[in-house]
C-alpha cells in the first residue's frame, strides 16, 4: 500500500487461487507475491516449492516473511526456505528480532540492488530510528547462540511436538504442525476468554484467539514454546490444561 501498488489477495494456503490471481494480471506487470513463511496464528508452514514454481511461471518475484520461521525450521533454524532448499529462488526475505533473537527491530535481505532501493525509498525506513546498541547486541549475541548451538532448534521443536501429543491425549482438538506453535482450538468466544483468564491465574500465559481474526469454531488458545522449557514445566501446563478443560466442558 505505502508503495501505491494494487494489491490483491489469494485465498489462505491456496495456491490455485493464487494461479487464479496471476493468471488475471497483464503479462508485463511487476508482481510480488508476498506470504508468511509459518503462518501466526495455526503455525501452518507455506507450501513454498508450489508456491516458488507457481510464481517463477508467471514472472513474479517472491518476498517471505520470516518472523515466526527462523529460529524454528530450516538447517539450523534458517527459516523457510532453507527448509525446501529454496534459498537461491527467494528474492526477498524479511524477519523480525523480537522473536528468536530477543529484541527488537528487523530485517529485510536479499540483492543489493533491491536493499539499496529500499533504504532509500521506504519510508517505514526512512522516518524510523534506528536500533539502540543494546537491542543491536542482543540480537547478534542470539545469532552467535544459534550458529554455535543448532540443537537448541531440535530441542524447541521436541518441545512443542511433546505439548501437540499430550494435548491430544487429553482429549483437545489440536492444530497438526511441525513448528512451536500449538494451538488449541476452543470454538466459542466468551469460552475462550474465560478459559484464557483461568489459565492466566494459575501460572498459565497463552495468546487467545477469537473471530473475526479466527473464522468462527476456530476460537483458540495459542500456545507457543521455547527451547529452554523443559518437561516439567511442559507436565505443568497439560495439567492446568486438563483441569480447566475439565472444569470448562472443553474436554
Amino acid at each position: 500500500k505505502g508503495a501505491t501498488a494494487e494489491m490483491v489477495r489469494y485465498k489462505h494456503e491456496d495456491m490455485d487461487d493464487l494461479e487464479r490471481v496471476l493468471k488475471k494480471l497483464p503479462e508485463d506487470a511487476g508482481k510480488l507475491v508476498v506470504s508468511d513463511g509459518v503462518f501466526s496464528t495455526g503455525g501452518e508452514i507455506v507450501d513454498l516449492p508450489s508456491l516458488n514454481s507457481i510464481a517463477k511461471k508467471y514472472k513474479a518475484k517472491i518476498l517471505i516473511d520470516d518472523a515466526h520461521a527462523v529460529g524454528v525450521i530450516g538447517k539450523g533454524g534458517r527459516g523457510t526456505a532453507s527448509e525446501f532448499h529454496l534459498e537461491n529462488e527467494i528474492d526477498l526475505t524479511m524477519g523480525t528480532f523480537s522473536k528468536t533473537f530477543a529484541s527488537l527491530g528487523g530485517f529485510v535481505a536479499g540483492d543489493t540492488k533491491v536493499i539499496d532501493y529500499i533504504k532509500h525509498m521506504a519510508s517505514a525506513l526512512i522516518f524510523s530510528a534506528s536500533p539502540t546498541p543494546a537491542s543491536v547486541a542482543s540480537a547478534l549475541a542470539a545469532l552467535d547462540i544459534l550458529e554455535k548451538e543448532p540443537e537448541r532448534v531440535d530441542k524447541l521443536i521436541y518441545n512443542a511436538n511433546f505439548v501437540r501429543d499430550g494435548m491430544k491425549n487429553l482429549g483437545f482438538t489440536v492444530l497438526e504442525g511441525r513448528t512451536a506453535i500449538v494451538p488449541v482450538i476452543v470454538g466459542n468466544d466468551n469460552l475462550a476468554f474465560k478459559m484464557w483468564r483461568i489459565l492466566y491465574d494459575k501460572g498459565v500465559f497463552v495468546n487467545v484467539f477469537i473471530s473475526p481474526g479466527v473464522p468462527e469454531g476456530r476460537q483458540m488458545m495459542r500456545t507457543s514454546y521455547m527451547a529452554t522449557h523443559n518437561e516439567e514445566h511442559l507436565s505443568k501446563l497439560l495439567d492446568v490444561f486438563k483441569e480447566t478443560g475439565k472444569e470448562l466442558g472443553v474436554i
